[in-house]
């Protein structure tokens, strides 16, 4: 994984805007730690839900998170837009890396980067199996 410092904004292939709430805040006044996985999650699944290849009810083939990792640089709170820039580090044949970095709107620097590392199981067996085609053909554009 790069160093969190020199992460830019031009290192990633897509971005999801994803607004803050107020209940995102906690007692300190700012994003929870936990809520930053929950844009991680954002992220990813939006792109997957939004480019056709996840139907989270039926799909024979999925990806379920296996590890995990954030590394936290400036503060976010409510209401500032977050802008999740997503790519893939590692495509592999049953797994893939997905690298998150959480900007501030317009800031060109982030708040926040990490990782999910999904692997892709059967619905029925729970057993890793191979990355669909169609969902390669989706995730390729965004390796970095």
């Amino acid at each position: 994984m790069a160093e969190p410092e020199t992460i830019r904004r031009a290192d990633f292939r897509v971005f999801r805007a994803i607004p803050t709430r107020w209940l995102d805040n906690d007692v300190y006044g700012h994003v929870n730690n936990v809520v930053y996985y929950s844009y991680f999650d954002t992220a990813v699944t939006g792109h997957l839900v939004e480019s056709g290849v996840l139907d989270y009810q039926n799909a024979p083939v999925f990806g379920i998170v296996v590890e995990t990792k954030c590394s936290f640089l400036k503060e976010l709170a409510f209401p500032d837009i977050v802008e999740a820039g997503l790519r893939i580090a590692r495509l592999g044949n049953s797994s893939v890396r997905y690298e998150i970095a959480l900007f501030r709107e317009g800031d060109p620097e982030p708040a926040a980067f990490g990782y999910f590392i999904h692997v892709y199981v059967d619905r029925e067996s729970r057993r890793p199996v191979r990355i669909p085609d169609h969902v390669r053909a989706v995730m390729a554009p965004l390796v970095a």
